[in-house]
């Protein structure tokens, strides 16, 4: 797991490059607001059903909660089943909103 700040994520995605990045918040914060990750919930990933992400496992998969906890947690899981190259994006939401707004 290494991680991406908020800027590089939004510079990325600005410049249209293809991402697979996955949202592990509940489904209600992910109605309330989210930057376009597929919704996979920690529960679900520590339940590993993650079949959703499964081809995802040789690409950079990137990774986001409310505060950069859930993630992180979820990129060590991801990890220990084989996924190579995780990234937490620091400080989730929260710290996304801060910076850009919603």
């Amino acid at each position: 797991m290494q991680d991406i700040t908020a800027a590089e994520l939004k510079a990325r995605m600005d410049a249209g490059e293809t991402l697979h990045i996955v949202d592990v918040r509940e489904p209600h914060e992910h109605e309330d607001f989210n930057i376009g990750g597929l919704l996979l919930p920690l529960g679900d990933i520590r339940s590993l059903q993650t079949e959703p992400i499964d081809d995802w496992k040789e690409q950079e998969v990137i990774v986001y909660c409310r505060s950069g906890g859930r993630s992180g947690q979820a990129c060590m899981v991801l990890d220990s089943l084989g996924f190579t190259n995780t990234k937490n994006l620091v400080g989730g939401m929260l710290n996304w909103e801060s910076t850009f707004g919603r």
